[in-house]
């Protein structure tokens, strides 16, 4: 998933919390977690891109995306290879795979090996990072 080279977009934290409202800061920068079910309701039926609400790369397709039930948009695939990182997280005991934006570096969620076909890979994204881009 990180293989792919980007441009890097750098800001100061002054600088993002200048365009970010204090919960996007708090989740994409902090590494912060939005409650199960509180995310903005991204209809299943809308056809669109997902892009990181920091730096506005598109990050997923509507057609990946899945109702896994946990309370945060699912997606099976990112848009491209290279669209998203993944980091070790050890945070809370747990481990875990944390997803990051690849130009940004903005927290957007974690991976698990438990979603669909054809991947079986469930990206569990706080809504709240990403933009919804209707086609």
């Amino acid at each position: 998933m990180s293989d792919t080279k980007t441009l890097k977009v750098n800001k100061t934290k002054d600088e993002w919390r200048e365009i970010l409202t204090p919960e996007q800061f708090r989740i994409t920068r902090e590494h912060g977690t939005e409650r199960a079910f509180s995310s903005p309701d991204f209809d299943l039926s809308k056809k669109g891109t997902y892009r990181c609400i920091c730096c506005d790369r598109p990050l997923y397709r509507s057609e990946a995306k899945f109702n896994s039930g946990t309370g945060w948009p699912s997606f099976y695939q990112p848009i491209e290879p290279g669209a998203v990182s993944d980091h070790s997280d050890y945070s809370y005991g747990m481990t875990r795979t944390e997803i990051r934006c690849s130009d940004c570096d903005a927290h957007l969620g974690h991976v698990f090996p438990d979603g669909p076909p054809p991947t079986g890979l469930r990206f569990c994204m706080n809504g709240v990072a990403l933009r919804f881009d209707p086609d």
